[in-house]
């Protein structure tokens, strides 16, 4: 396969529609199939190179055992493994790694790493996470909305609290799915106002408000994430934790805000989750949660997008 050919799976604004609904009608069939043995020979003996700068609970076990269910191999490399950015260059490291696996997934502390890391690999590159974006997280979102609610085209998404990594992807994604995107945040926190003026520049639906209360009006989906990504420095000092907490509790998901959704509105939540901070325990722990529905999804969401870029 020539290099020009390669799909590396990097962000979702680089999918169209139907590249994104192939990938969810993927993810929604290997998980209906029960037949070890049938799945065993789609990616058989396909290498997956998996390397992890940051720690790692879902994104680990979904690739390792997509993989194994598939007929493949993992390879799990943690940064002290191997010599990424440090005795090699991150292109040396994509060349060589090309010549032994059939895909790279990588965990980043930089978006940077992986863009180079694909612009140098002759294999599929995947992003499991990154400073900037986590789109293998909205494809599992997003197949776990559908299971609940039915298409996600026409539904509206609330995101509380933070502007990440993981909204990025929510915004990304929203022009092809179809969804509107109510964001409510602080409004000095604009670290995804670039990828928002893109995406609606593109005809995607998104708001943002500073009061919560405006954003959970008749919203279908209520979405939140830990206020405190790894490595994030107010994690680490007292003073900017303390402050950080004060600026993100009236974007808490409880009770009262989940009353301002539809009735039948569910709650998502990427996890790690921490109960009195990002959401409550009444909300996280009712039957209007389907985080771990979510977390289950990531499974058949990993191993979608390998079977999509590697088929």
């Amino acid at each position: 396969m020539s290099k020009k050919t390669i799909k590396h799976f990097i962000d979702l604004d680089q999918f169209d529609a139907k590249e994104l609904a192939k990938i969810i009608k993927l993810a929604q069939k290997l998980k209906k199939d029960k037949n070890p043995l049938s799945q065993a020979k789609i990616l058989a003996q396909k290498n997956l190179a998996m390397i992890f700068e940051k720690n790692s609970t879902r994104t680990r076990v979904s690739f390792e055992v997509g993989i194994n269910q598939l007929g493949g191999h993992a390879i799990v490399m943690n940064k002290n493994d191997m010599q990424l950015g440090k005795g090699e260059t991150v292109e040396d490291t994509a060349k060589v790694l090309s010549r032994f696996v059939d895909a790279i997934m990588i965990r980043s502390n930089l978006h940077s790493t992986i863009t180079d890391l694909a612009k140098n690999s002759s294999v599929p590159v995947i992003n499991a996470l990154s400073d900037f974006s986590h789109p293998c997280q909205i494809i599992a979102s997003v197949m776990t909305i559908e299971e609940h609610l039915g298409k996600i085209a026409g539904k509206k998404l609330a995101w509380f609290g933070d502007a990440n990594n993981v909204l990025n992807s929510y915004i990304h994604a929203a022009k092809a799915f179809g969804y509107e995107l109510a964001i409510a945040k602080p409004e000095e926190f604009d670290f995804c106002d670039e990828e928002i003026k893109k995406a609606k520049k593109k005809g995607a639906k998104i708001s943002c408000f500073v009061n919560a209360k405006d954003a959970a009006k008749d919203a279908d989906v209520l979405i939140t994430d830990t206020w405190f990504s790894m490595g994030d420095l107010a994690e680490k000092n007292d003073a900017l934790r303390q402050k950080k907490i004060n600026q993100m509790m009236p974007y808490q998901v409880n009770s009262d805000l989940m009353k301002l959704a539809k009735k039948t509105a569910i709650f998502t939540h990427c996890l790690p989750a921490y109960r009195g901070f990002e959401v409550t325990a009444d909300v996280i722990d009712s039957k209007k949660s389907v985080v771990f529905d979510e977390a289950e999804n990531r499974l058949h969401a990993q191993k979608a997008i390998m079977v999509y870029l590697l088929q």
